[in-house]
């Protein structure tokens, strides 16, 4: 056993879960919409139950439903010893007060976003490893079939990345304690952690990701997941 994993402490989970979802035009919050009967929280949060090693979750939500015996919660089961936090005005503060909630004790920290409810468990343990062997930060990723255009103001394309060396990335997305919680106090502002993370000069390393982890953003996407779900060959998250 190296001396990285005799020090393992355990696994810190922020679900980030304060979005407004207003392009998903459900009329509340996106993590509270029903996917199967059942919020898309309630799903992301059964998935994160299941990971070994977890020891700690911080759940951030609107701050006009941190009472998880509201209606909006039904369907919904907290992990043992999980914490409810409101959210910031950004996903950046949102996930601040996520990690700050969690139990100091855990050296690895996971930021999942609650409308990726249908990623498979295998890729939570996938990043966890990563981080375990020494990755300053770990996100998943699938490779992208697309052609991408760089464009500028005027919409001109000024390049096309070769789609070899291209990855969208999904949660969730691991780090060490320490380099996430250096990386949001120097403030910088971004679209996801990982970003703050190279910001500050580390390697943020990629695995392999999953097609359902898909993040449900329209109702197009919400349909998805529904099929998905529905599939038997892939039952969800296996």
């Amino acid at each position: 056993m190296t001396d990285a994993h005799a020090a393992a402490r355990g696994v810190g989970v922020v679900v980030v879960a304060a979005g407004s979802g207003a392009r998903l035009r459900a009329g509340l919050p996106k993590a509270f919409v029903a996917l199967a009967g059942r919020p898309l929280l309630a799903h992301s949060l059964d998935t994160v139950a299941a990971v070994p090693g977890v020891a700690s979750v911080a759940v951030v939500v609107p701050a006009d439903l941190l009472d998880p015996s509201g209606p909006a919660w039904s369907g919904v089961s907290l992990p043992p010893g999980a914490v409810v936090v409101a959210g910031g005005a950004e996903r950046t503060a949102s996930v601040a007060a996520g990690l700050a909630s969690l139990d100091p004790s855990c050296d690895v920290v996971l930021v999942h976003d609650a409308a990726r409810c249908l990623t498979p468990v295998a890729v939570f343990a996938r990043v966890v490893a990563a981080v375990r062997a020494g990755a300053a930060g770990v996100v998943p990723g699938i490779p992208v079939v697309d052609t991408i255009k760089v464009v500028d103001a005027a919409g001109v394309v000024t390049s096309t990345p070769p789609r070899e060396s291209l990855r969208a990335v999904q949660t969730p997305q691991g780090f060490r304690r320490e380099v996430l919680l250096a990386a949001h106090a120097a403030g910088a502002g971004a679209t996801d952690d990982a970003a703050l993370v190279e910001a500050l000069g580390h390697d943020v390393l990629v695995v392999e990701g999953d097609v359902r982890a898909h993040k449900v953003t329209t109702p197009d996407d919400l349909a998805q997941a529904e099929r998905l779900l529905a599939a038997p060959t892939t039952g969800g998250r296996p």
